[in-house]
């Protein structure tokens, strides 16, 4: 019974969303809030990444190739990403990512 119990308790934390990614420039995809002028500091690729990053962290199931040989989609559960479910910071972060995105033409 006990080996059941730790099963149990292993299988519901490994259910739920990742930890958050922080990078050094620009801080934690769930706490901090990126500014547009860190942003504007990394590549295209690095952009895609960090974007891309908040939607894996959050149960995204990828659909393009180049996201799904970057990422993987073992434990994803969404595959409407518009339905994906972020927190305040974390959808303002990607709001902003695009935005500096479309300014780069990425």
């Amino acid at each position: 019974m006990k080996k059941i119990a730790i099963a149990a308790v292993l299988a519901l934390l490994s259910a739920g969303p990742s930890l958050a990614a922080c990078y050094e420039d620009i801080g934690c995809t769930d706490s901090d809030a990126f500014s547009k002028s860190d942003l504007r500091d990394l590549s295209c690729d690095a952009l895609w990444e960090v974007r891309n990053t908040i939607y894996q962290e959050n149960g995204y199931c990828f659909q393009t190739k180049k996201a799904i040989n970057f990422f993987g989609n073992d434990g994803c559960w969404i595959s409407d990403q518009g339905k994906v479910k972020m927190s305040k910071i974390e959808r303002d972060n990607v709001a902003r990512i695009v935005a500096v995105e479309k300014q780069f033409g990425c």
